[in-house]
């Protein structure tokens, strides 16, 4: 089976790699072409454009936002130009429901294939084969890219027959998360102005009541003000707060937390936090608590 892969940040670098590995017969193709380096290094193939990376039987995508991933497939040459039919797109990118739901549309209309396949997971769970896939599609289309969503993930869920269902549950687990990076911080912040070792509440923390990874991998980065080098950068999760909000519109549910930690988000990028990983976040309730400058 021949595969495309199309943006090489470091998340799609990951993938990428886990998919050359397995040797698989892989295409790649990203803007920036210093970031096919690796790949290249790895035994992949080098796309001139975007049309060279559809020539196979699946391209997966990951992309930054909504305006890349919409450039890339609905651009004057993009996938829907290039991918031949019965070929297969695999979204592996953050994206709004409504341009998922486009880009099924669009896809169908081509008579190409279109699965929805958010990943859960940080860089090195991507170099290492453990995302968890979120998938939506037809499922014989899932069935059959499933040994290479195998490659780059521990689990894969299958989530509904349509697309756009997959890109919800994404964004809804994204701001799940941001709400455990404001709540570790307000609650560190308190303590830590008490007289509490941040570092010692954070043990007994995961250590009995929150024993579980996502505590302990985002409350270290907050106990330690660790934000630097970005697994996730901070306008990505203000973007993805943009984006929940905007779905819950749509659906006429409200979600006021979500609101909150957008201007959080907003906050912390108009004071030069751009840069940071989005666990930094956490450390606005210390400024505020005056614990940091």
């Amino acid at each position: 089976m021949k595969a495309g892969f199309i943006g090489l940040g470091q998340m799609g670098t990951g993938m990428a790699l886990r998919l050359c590995q397995a040797g698989y017969n892989l295409t790649v193709f990203n803007r920036s072409t210093e970031r096919m380096q690796p790949l290249l290094a790895a035994g992949a193939r080098a796309a001139k454009d975007i049309g060279e990376a559809c020539d196979a039987d699946v391209v997966f995508t990951m992309l930054a936002n909504d305006a890349a991933l919409e450039a890339v497939v609905l651009g004057p040459s993009g996938m829907l130009q290039h991918l031949k039919p019965d070929a297969i797109h695999v979204s592996c990118s953050t994206v709004s429901v409504d341009l998922s739901a486009r880009l099924a549309r669009a896809h169908d209309e081509k008579q190409q294939g279109y699965v929805a396949a958010p990943v859960f997971g940080r860089p090195d769970a991507a170099a290492a084969g453990k995302l968890f896939m979120v998938a939506a599609g037809n499922p014989t289309l899932i069935s059959s890219i499933q040994p290479l969503l195998d490659v780059v993930g521990q689990r894969t869920f299958h989530i509904a027959d349509a697309p756009e269902k997959a890109n919800l549950v994404k964004l809804s687990g994204n701001f799940l998360i941001a709400t455990v990076i404001e709540s570790l911080g307000e609650a560190m912040a308190l303590v830590e102005k008490g007289g509490i070792d941040r570092h010692q509440y954070l043990e007994l923390l995961t250590s009995s009541l929150f024993n579980i990874p996502i505590y302990k991998n985002y409350g270290g980065m907050i106990a330690d003000r660790r934000f630097e080098p970005a697994g996730f950068v901070a306008p990505l999760g203000q973007k993805d707060m943009r984006l929940v909000l905007a779905a819950a519109e749509a659906l006429q549910v409200p979600l006021p937390f979500a609101s909150i930690l957008r201007d959080r988000f907003l906050e912390l990028m108009a004071h030069g936090g751009d840069h940071l990983d989005w666990s930094a976040v956490g450390s606005l309730a210390a400024k505020d608590a005056a614990l940091l400058p």
